[in-house]
């Protein structure tokens, strides 16, 4: 369920506001947008597993918080990122 390495650096390139970023908060959201939809694909096949359930509503809260901080920070940045990862239809 980890996300591979390869789909790892393809998103901090795509989403990373200089080379080699990783702290970014546009990189840490499509890095957990990416976790949350595999999760949720997993639960669909295991609706009983309810310890990834748990671990799902972590990274959204997670990516909750980091969505806040953007929208603070700066709202065009946030609007973009949200437009790009298809969230908030």
């Amino acid at each position: 369920m980890a996300i591979s390495k390869e789909k790892k650096d393809e998103l901090i390139k795509k989403y990373g506001r200089h080379e080699g970023d990783t702290g970014s908060p546009e990189v840490q959201i499509a890095l957990l947008t990416d976790e949350i939809n595999n999760l949720n694909e997993h639960l669909k096949e295991n609706k009983q597993d309810h310890h990834s359930y748990r671990g799902l509503l972590k990274k959204i809260g997670h990516r909750r918080n980091l969505l806040r901080y953007l929208r603070n920070k700066d709202i065009q940045r946030y609007r973009d990122l949200i437009q790009e990862l298809g969230l908030r239809r």
